[in-house]
């Protein structure tokens, strides 16, 4: 039953080095939020604060192993990894955010096995905290045989002020090759609240003509404030027009604090890239055939004349 619960956090919380991932089974501990008045069962910390503000708060520690604990407790700024799920920056990576915030009242926890230990911790919002949405994480950890095995819960600050969800896309790239195409592009959180992208994508030619849609694709992970994230989507199908348009929407996705998640306009941008149909390549050819054909001809005319003009004997003799 533990081993199942020590996987399920891990996996839930994405905040492990990739060295404790293969030793999720061997996690002897749980970490959970404190029961208090911000709330009990809580799946992580989330608070809405104004700047200068500070939140007391606890963390527990329950040891399941038999025997005793002694872990490392630290906060650290969150990030987006390239697996797109959320991460934490390492305890000697200098957090500017939420892990500079957070400050927990013992640096180490020891736990004795079959017990639990409540760790308190205070979040001091700076009077200068810029508005909108803060992310990172309180982490307790165990450092054996060079392998870092990490176990945390999310803290997610919202500031208050003025909320600017926005997006852009961003290095928007267009590959064609047999009637099939790849539209690269780069999704870019420019706002100042966490946001996921619901991308949509068509290629059409000249004037819209057979235009042809993206497959269905999965949303982008949810990007904090600034990050951004590189994706792709084939289009199949297509007929080469010379001249092809791609266009990439992507609709804001914000999610609240009661878990509901609501669309924003959408947000879309275009690249072109040439092709060549096998008919104009064939009329090309054609043409380039007939204009070479047409100039020997000419030159080889022009060479008899020529030869007739520089002798007037033959002239004369015609004359005669």
């Amino acid at each position: 039953m533990f081993r199942t619960t020590a996987a399920v956090l891990l996996a839930a919380l994405g905040f492990i080095s990739p060295v404790s991932a293969a030793a999720a089974d061997d996690v002897p501990w749980t970490v959970s939020t404190a029961a208090n008045s911000l709330g009990s069962d809580r799946p992580n910390y989330s608070y809405t604060v104004n700047p200068g503000d500070q939140v007391r708060d606890g963390l527990v520690v329950a040891n399941h192993g038999k025997t005793p604990l002694d872990l490392a407790v630290y906060a650290a700024d969150g990030f987006t990894n390239d697996a797109g799920k959320l991460d934490l920056l390492t305890k000697d990576a200098k957090s500017t955010g939420v892990g500079a915030w957070v400050y927990a009242n013992q640096s180490q926890v020891k736990v004795a096995p079959g017990q639990s230990v409540q760790v308190p911790f205070t979040v001091t919002i700076p009077a200068d905290a810029t508005p909108g949405d803060h992310v990172g994480g309180i982490i307790t950890s165990l450092t054996s045989n060079d392998v870092d095995r990490r176990l945390a819960l999310r803290i997610s600050l919202r500031v208050s002020g003025a909320l600017q969800p926005a997006l852009s896309v961003e290095k928007l790239k267009l590959n064609y090759a047999g009637g099939n195409s790849t539209i690269t592009y780069t999704v870019h959180n420019t706002g100042n609240t966490v946001l996921a992208a619901r991308p949509t994508a068509t290629v059409a030619g000249p004037f819209g003509l057979k235009r042809v849609s993206a497959p269905e694709s999965a949303d982008s992970p949810e990007l904090l404030p600034g990050e951004s994230w590189q994706a792709s989507l084939p289009i199949h199908g297509l007929t080469p027009f010379l001249r092809l348009t791609g266009t990439v929407s992507v609709t804001p996705l914000q999610t609240d604090a009661a878990g509901s998640t609501a669309p924003l306009p959408a947000q879309t941008a275009t690249t072109h890239t040439w092709t060549l149909p096998w008919w104009l390549l064939l009329v090309i050819t054609a043409l380039i055939g007939g204009a070479v054909g047409l100039f020997l001809v000419r030159r080889r005319q022009g060479r008899s004349l020529s030869q007739v003009v520089e002798n007037p004997d033959v002239v004369a003799a015609g004359g005669q």
